[in-house]
């Protein structure tokens, strides 16, 4: 659930930041939802950080999943932002919140790592980001997961020119639906999300890295139903509305001149999940699930039989990025999962949307820098500070 938003905390009044050079950089949590246990599994694990607090609405929760992981205190958001020994505020709230708490965190002089998207239109993406530049903090956003071994891998190979030049790309996500098994999928096919918003942050972020920044794009979308209903959990049968397109078909046409055909989709009844495939001018690569972190690559070269490469890397799952940005910001440099990737994913997505609506090119007018990969031994149960 979302957090209170009446902390009552302007940027005048914010606790001031003083971290040390080094040492462990404290985090503190927002939204005990299903999410947060994957989170902290991995979090709590990680030596560069120190989970001090775990806020929600449901502060009962909240004290259920600070008790489950160790987490010394937690309550509610207002008290999270007062603590001074937390400079990280991890934001697992729903989409529809997540710029209202992103801002009082920044307002409050903590860094922000925040679930996707960014925002759910660019006006207040580009506010949290102005805010942010103001306030001198870093926001970095989901996914993640080009940081785990798989597409790490990936995209070594195909920088060492395994492939030649990239050239084009093609990516599946189609499924029936999450209400199948979800038992509360309503926000899911609510504006914000949707195959195109839910799902399609990891195969962008994914073609980013691999083609670099978007140019434009066209787009169709369509609704199978109008309503859908639930089918487990205690509202099984309950029946909802369905706010936004559940196909949609993307034409992307890159900076460099690249392109890439995507389809993200809660309309098949023949799933194709975590499709990715990447032609280049000597070869084809078959790239890992862009919603995991490991998983191996398959290049297509022409000879008898294709080339199968097992990942090499971290293996680690969600939170991998806040162990990244907390040594980030130690050492003082850019982070590998930037707040500009996310906002530039979601210019992207909402461009989408526009061409769904209009039938025309839409251009994307923002654009990022590409990181560098990540060293093939980087691991982030390795203490740095």
């Amino acid at each position: 659930m979302a957090p209170s938003t009446s902390t009552g905390i302007t940027a005048s009044e914010a606790p001031k930041q003083t971290p040390s050079a080094g040492g462990r950089i404290g985090v503190g949590i927002v939204g005990a939802g299903v999410i947060s246990n994957e989170y902290l599994k991995n979090l709590t694990a990680f030596p560069d950080l120190a989970v001090a607090f775990i806020a929600d609405l449901d502060t009962a929760r909240a004290a259920e999943q600070a008790e489950a992981w160790g987490v010394p205190d937690s309550g509610s958001y207002a008290e999270l932002l007062a603590r001074e020994d937390i400079e990280i505020v991890v934001n697992l709230t729903i989409p529809a919140v997540h710029v209202e708490v992103a801002l009082q965190a920044v307002r409050a002089g903590k860094h922000v790592w925040s679930e996707k998207p960014y925002a759910l239109d660019r006006e207040s993406g580009h506010q949290l980001r102005q805010a942010a530049e103001q306030a001198g903090v870093r926001i970095a956003v989901a996914p993640d997961t080009f940081l785990g071994a798989g597409l790490q891998t990936a995209l070594r190979t195909v920088r060492s020119g395994a492939i030649g030049t990239p050239l084009t790309a093609l990516t599946l996500f189609q499924v029936p639906g999450p209400e199948s098994w979800h038992p509360s999928p309503e926000f899911l096919f609510a504006r914000g999300a949707g195959p195109l918003f839910d799902i399609g942050p990891y195969y962008l972020t994914t073609l980013v890295q691999f083609f670099g920044p978007i140019r434009r794009v066209a787009a169709t979308g369509s609704q199978a139903r109008a309503t859908r209903v639930i089918g487990s959990g205690p509202k099984a049968g309950t029946e909802f509305p369905v706010e936004v397109p559940t196909h949609v078909s993307a034409l992307i046409e890159f900076e460099s001149g690249a392109s890439a055909q995507s389809v993200f989709s809660f309309d098949s009844q023949l799933p194709r999940a975590g499709f990715v495939e990447i032609a280049g001018s000597e070869g084809t690569a078959v790239l890992p699930d862009p919603n995991v972190f490991d998983g191996e690559t398959t290049l297509h070269t022409g000879g008898a039989e294709p080339e199968v490469i097992s990942p090499q890397g971290s293996f680690h799952t969600r939170g991998t990025g806040v162990a990244e940005l907390a040594q980030a910001i130690r050492a003082d440099r850019r982070e590998r999962v930037p707040g500009d990737l996310a906002l530039h994913v979601l210019d992207a997505m909402v461009s989408i949307a526009e061409a769904v609506e209009s039938g025309q090119f839409v251009e994307v007018a923002s654009t990022v820098e590409v990181s560098e990969p990540l060293d093939i031994d980087w691991d982030p149960t390795r203490p740095t500070h």
